[in-house]
């Protein structure tokens, strides 16, 4: 019977393979200790630390604000909001970010613009 050597996992970063000594298992993958960065600001993460979307994985203020309501993480409270829209970080502006509700008035009250 010939000698097989055990299967290793890619890393979703590199796309190297992950040996026992070195991985960081995350978001159900296996990760190199040096590319289990966040996927916006580069921070090192850790298992507190990590927030995944769509199999990236983030720093939790990095994801707060990408994916998180407009105004999270700049800040404690609604009186400390910020005005950042987060275009730096991929989002769109414009139409897609308005507070104004997208239901339909009730019946006898007029909807203005």
């Amino acid at each position: 019977m010939p000698f097989k050597p055990p299967e290793t996992s890619k890393c979703p970063k590199c796309n190297q393979s992950v040996y026992a000594a070195e991985e960081v298992p995350a978001a159900g993958k296996k990760w190199h200790k040096m590319c289990f960065k966040c996927g916006l600001c580069k921070k090192m993460l850790e298992a507190m630390t990590l927030a995944e979307h769509e199999g990236n994985i983030y720093c939790k203020q990095c994801y707060g604000r990408k994916f998180g309501p407009k105004g999270y993480g700049f800040g404690q409270g609604a009186g400390t909001l910020g005005m950042d829209t987060g275009e730096h970080l991929g989002n769109k502006s414009g139409s897609e970010m308005t507070n104004r509700p997208n239901y339909a008035a009730p019946p006898g009250v007029s909807q203005q613009e």
